[in-house]
Formats: structure tokens, sequence, C-alpha cells
């Protein structure tokens, strides 16, 4: 079957087809999980409880593979292997006296003679394979050491990548979730609550429960959406670039108190705020040398965020190049300073906010 996406292995599936060996990655890791059942549903039926078993990536034992690939079930056609989260980068742990590259040529060995009763699933959900766009095939290309193993799965059996869904696509999802509640929704509100959402259907799924509580068969309005909808830190953090961008020193303010920055979530507070400057200065240089919107989400490899790079685009031109470069090095040496010291997370970053507003437009 090759390399296919979900919708054309969900029919796949439909019609009985099977492979001996998949590879399921992407950043929809709510895809991945449902699109693995899919898999196993397909395979063993309702006797997972007897046909199927679960190893983790992380601890995988080849010989224990190997004899469970060997075994038959009495209670199924095939026998199920899940394995979550192998990563060929680093296979186990502890890998002292180990060569990534050795253990995965010895996987990739004793993947080779799969029964034909056994059905291996390869799924990740727990880390982020890196990818780049082929605009040759129109898919993404593996970058790092797991291209082994998908480029194994793709030629001796089937590999599917699920991307983030973009708020389009989610304004869909989401309308017919409603829908299936009594409510009701416009693709355009739709589409907004995926966005504040940062297409994330776990917290997507959790705001049409509230949502629809509240609405109670009327519309969701836009305005039920504001007062409603949980403020993801990221859009608060994005408020707070807004506010620097605008010298709003107030906003900047309100925004770092509403980030309730302390020791336990510093490091992950500073990453977002870097990340959304990163976006910005990408964004700014993209326009300053003429390159689309659609040529800066694939080079940085967006994929389903392409809306931040068109967010960016819009908002990058209130900030000079100059000043978004000095305000990540700002950032930078906050970064270095929480760090290498016991400083107050929260006043080092009022401190690189006030320095960023300083900078000169």
């Amino acid at each position: 079957m090759a390399n296919v996406n979900a919708k054309e292995l969900t029919a796949a599936l439909k019609k009985g087809e099977l492979s001996r060996i998949y590879y399921i990655f992407g950043a929809d890791t709510v895809g991945v999980s449902d699109l693995t059942q899919k898999i196993i549903k397909a395979a063993v039926g309702g006797s997972e409880e007897f046909a199927l078993t679960k190893l983790d990536g992380r601890r995988l034992d080849l010989s224990q593979l190997e004899d469970l690939a060997g075994q038959f079930n009495m209670m199924s056609d095939y026998n199920c292997i899940l394995i979550n989260d192998y990563n060929c980068e680093k296979p186990y742990d502890d890998m002292r006296g180990k060569s990534a590259d050795d253990v995965t040529k010895k996987l990739l060995a004793a993947l080779k003679d799969i029964p034909s009763q056994t059905v291996i699933i390869f799924n990740v959900t727990g880390f982020e394979v890196k990818v780049q766009r082929d605009y040759r095939s129109g898919k993404n290309i593996i970058k790092d050491k797991n291209k082994k193993l998908a480029d194994f799965a793709a030629k001796n059996g089937t590999l599917c990548e699920l991307p983030i869904k973009t708020p389009q696509e989610l304004a869909k999802i989401i309308s017919t979730k409603v829908s299936a509640r009594g409510g009701a929704i416009s693709l355009d509100n739709a589409r907004e609550l995926a966005e504040l959402c940062l297409c994330d259907e776990l917290t997507i799924g959790n705001e049409i429960d509230k949502l629809c509580a509240y609405a109670n068969g009327r519309e969701i309005t836009r305005e039920m959406l504001g007062e409603l909808v949980h403020e993801r830190s990221d859009t608060t953090i994005y408020n707070l670039a807004n506010a620097v961008a605008a010298f709003n020193a107030r906003a900047a303010y309100e925004a770092i108190d509403e980030l309730n920055v302390d020791n336990d979530n510093r490091g992950a507070v500073l990453y977002a705020i870097t990340s959304v400057f990163m976006d910005l200065y990408r964004a700014a240089c993209a326009k300053r040398a003429g390159v689309s919107i659609e040529q800066t989400v694939s080079d940085f490899s967006y994929g389903g965020r392409a809306f931040a790079v068109k967010n960016a685009f819009r908002d990058c031109s209130r900030m000079s190049v100059e000043r978004l470069r000095k305000c990540i090095v700002i950032l930078r040496d906050t970064a270095m300073r929480l760090n290498s010291s016991a400083s107050d997370p929260r006043i080092a970053i009022e401190q690189a906010v006030t320095q960023m507003m300083r900078t000169k437009r």
C-alpha cells in the first residue's frame, strides 16, 4: 500500500485490506490514536483482549517481539502487536554501550520475517518525527533517523502521516459535532474556535461540551466564544507580543499576570514567547525577501499551523526586522540568565518585556 493518507488507509481497511506492518505518525496525535484503533479493529475485531499485545517502544525487547510475532491466535484470524513510540533516534532511554543505528538494523532484520498471521503497528504519539515538504510528491519526507523504519513500512506495508488539521478542516468537524448535540455554529465561528484552541482536538472537544451546555440548543455565537472559551497561554503570549509591538506596557504586564509564571512553568512560558517572536521574525524576513506565506509554511515545517504564519504576516509589519532581532536576543539572554541563576522567573520576564519595549521602532 506504500505511503497513503488517512482517508486512503481508512478506505482500504473498510475493504478488508490489511498490511503486515504499519507506521502511523504525525502532529495530529488524536488522529494517530484513532487510526491505530481502526487498524486494530480491522485485524482482530472484538478479540483485543486475546489477540492484541501492546509494547512500549522505549523498552522494546527484540527477542520478545520475534516470539510474539510467531504466535498463532485461536480467537482471531490475526495476531496484532502495537508498538508505541519506538524512536530510531534513541531506541532506549539508556543508550550506553549501544548504537541507535545498530538497534534499528536488528529490528528491521526481525521485521523481514513477519509471518502472514501477524500485523505489527508502529505508532508515534509521544515525540515529534521531523519532516520536510517534498513538492514533487506533495507529501512530507521524514528528516531524522525514523525515516529508516518509515521507509521499511512503506516498502513492506503501509506508511501514513496525520498532520494537524487546518482550522478549515476542523470547522466542519466542529459544526458536525455541535449539530449532533442539537446545537448550531457557523463555519466562521467554528474556525475561530479551532484557532483559539490552536487546532488541538482534545481542547476543542472540551470547549464544544461547555459551549453546547451553555447554549442549550441555541446557536453558538462569537460572543459566547469570547465569554466561555478558555484562552490558551499561547493566545495570551500572542497578545503579549502585540502589546510589545504597540509599546503598550499596561497590556503587556496584564498578559504576564495571566501567564502566572513560576519556577515550574518558566521554561515553557519563555519558550512559547520566543516562538511567537520567531514567527514574527520569519514572517518579516519573508515579506522583505518577497517569499510567500505558503513557501514560509513549507520552509519551516509549520504543517497544520499555517494560520500562525498568516497571523504573523499580518502583524509583523508593526515591528521592523531589526527590532524583532533585538527582541529575540533579549529573550535569548533571559533564558541564559534563568538557566544559570536562581532569578525570579516572573521578574526576569518582566525585565525582558521592559527591555523589548525600549527598543526603537
